[in-house]
């Protein structure tokens, strides 16, 4: 029948497909996550778990699953919510989806922010509330894009995929990242590497596509909030901790900044409070990668993954081939 594994929610058919011809499947079929004792229960004995990145695979975890578990995959490019050092000193491999969500998210960077400097969903909801009486000179005055700069921070795959759309809007750009792009690469993009400082007191946009981690948990709170321009507009579809939310709801609440976008947040699925009555914040529910091509993609290489650890090799995308050596030894 095959090694068994646990699937913590339905994935698009091609993962399930794959999985079901090779493994014996546990599944959470609830679309919602899976809450943290039922976790530790439902791996029990498994070999191998595909997890999403509302998942938290914690040391707890791995000791409910036992000595089995060879392999885990999230359906994600970040993996914050895996312990990774811990599964690594057991032996167990950790596969993730890079690469594969970078236009996707790039997209929806974008669409998030034209529509919250052209104020759309405002709009949407005038015309929805039958208030709009006809144009006006003055209705709904939002952002230019042209000439204005956009402050990229986390230059990785996704970072660079705003980038190569922003000049495409003609805009001016520039980076911050822990590392430096090569100067190449630089020009290709147009774009320019400044301290974090200066990146969030001179931008009109700033945008986030850094992993969470230590360093980057809330990177931008109140502080960085009072030095941006009053104008400037933050989008971040990121990780949702990257923000202090409080924080972020008093600037909006005060007009410090234009507005936000947000696509993730800090305590997921909840709003902090206020968030969500203010006309100048763009909320949307976790789209980054939520396209049909990219989410099928996504579950083939989560599903990859897995087999090849539950087979003793290293999966394709791991985060920890080091996991390898701790298994033989």
């Amino acid at each position: 029948m095959g090694p068994l594994i646990f699937i913590t929610r339905k994935i698009p058919e091609p993962g399930m497909e794959l999985l079901g011809r090779k493994c014996k499947i546990r599944l959470w079929d609830k679309d919602k996550p899976v809450p943290a004792q039922t976790l530790r229960e439902k791996a029990k004995g498994v070999e191998g778990i595909l997890c999403l990145l509302t998942d938290k695979i914690d040391r707890a975890v791995m000791r409910a699953a036992g000595p089995k578990l060879k392999v885990i995959s999230t359906m994600a490019v970040g993996f914050d919510n895996i312990d990774v050092a811990e599964a690594t000193a057991r032996g167990i491999f950790v596969g993730n989806t890079p690469g594969v969500l970078t236009e996707a998210t790039a997209d929806l960077t974008w669409a998030v922010m034209l529509a919250l400097a052209r104020r759309i969903a405002q709009g949407d909801r005038m015309m929805r509330g039958e208030k709009f009486t006809g144009w006006s000179p003055t209705l709904l005055l939002g952002a230019d894009f042209s000439g204005r700069i956009i402050g990229v921070v986390g230059m990785g795959r996704i970072g660079q995929a705003v980038a190569r759309r922003a000049r495409g809007f003609g805009m001016k750009i520039i980076y911050h990242d822990t590392r430096r792009l090569a100067p190449s690469d630089e020009h290709e993009l147009g774009a320019r590497y400044v301290a974090l400082r200066e990146l969030i007191r001179v931008s009109d946009f700033i945008t986030l596509h850094c992993p969470l981690t230590r360093e980057t948990w809330h990177l931008i709170g109140s502080k960085e909030l009072a030095m941006m321009k009053p104008g400037a507009y933050l989008l971040n579809v990121a990780r949702g901790p990257v923000v202090d939310e409080k924080a972020l709801v008093k600037a909006l609440r005060e007009k410090k900044i234009a507005g936000a976008g947000l696509d993730v947040y800090e305590h997921e699925p909840r709003l902090a409070p206020g968030l969500a009555k203010l006309d100048n914040a763009l909320l949307a529910p976790h789209l980054g990668s939520a396209s049909f091509e990219t989410r099928n993609k996504m579950a083939g290489m989560a599903a990859q993954n897995l087999l090849l650890g539950l087979a003793g090799k290293i999966p394709a995308w791991c985060v920890n081939p080091e996991a390898k050596n701790h298994r033989d030894s």
